[in-house]
């Protein structure tokens, strides 16, 4: 939404920072914690996601589409990795593409596209809370934003975790901040976190 793409496969067999990123989540940082369910190997399934489905673009996921309720989603996509980490190394600092892609996720509840469009957040119960948290947030005035992520990252009920005491909130602060530089600044800081 925010790179201003309609489909997930498109994204992604298009845009080489985006697919980096894809694989820096499931392959990098989090096989490494993932339980063996034993019923279903997670290097089976994160191979078939990446060789079969992410790349299929008649199976016709929108970006939009995926976005509906990501709130209630965003703990177990990224938070469970995240608190694996801190019971495995003490912390989740060493996380690079989670932390990049929870900012992602916020640099979206602005609603306003890398190049200064606005759109039409998906549906998600937890929209109104979020923009009101992050209201005051203007893009191409990084210093509009201030502690306006601290009650959001904090937030046990939505990661599962404080992501301030798992060693990643501040990261996310920074990364964040770079995301509202100005037009292009999410692309950006996507291809600086990715290519380190």
């Amino acid at each position: 939404m925010v790179l201003g793409y309609d489909l997930f496969a498109h994204m992604l067999n298009t845009n080489e920072d985006m697919m980096k990123m894809a694989r820096m989540v499931a392959y990098t940082e989090g096989l490494p914690v993932v339980a063996d369910p034993g019923i279903l190997s997670p290097q089976a399934f994160v191979d078939e996601l990446f060789q079969d489905r992410f790349p299929n673009e008649y199976l016709g996921d929108t970006n939009l589409r995926l976005a509906v309720d990501v709130s209630q989603m965003v703990g177990i996509r990224f938070g469970e990795t995240v608190k694996a980490y801190v019971e495995k190394y003490r912390d989740a600092s060493r996380l690079t593409a989670i932390p990049l892609g929870i900012a992602g996720w916020l640099r979206y509840m602005l609603a306003v596209d890398d190049e200064g469009n606005k759109y039409e957040l998906a549906p998600d119960p937890m929209n109104e809370e979020l923009q009101e948290q992050l209201g005051d947030i203007v893009i191409e005035k990084p210093e509009t934003f201030q502690d306006q992520l601290k009650p959001i990252l904090s937030n046990q009920r939505l990661f599962f975790t404080d992501l301030y005491q798992a060693g990643v909130g501040e990261k996310i602060e920074q990364m964040f901040r770079e995301m509202i530089a100005g037009p292009g600044a999410v692309k950006a800081t996507i291809h600086k976190y990715v290519n380190k």
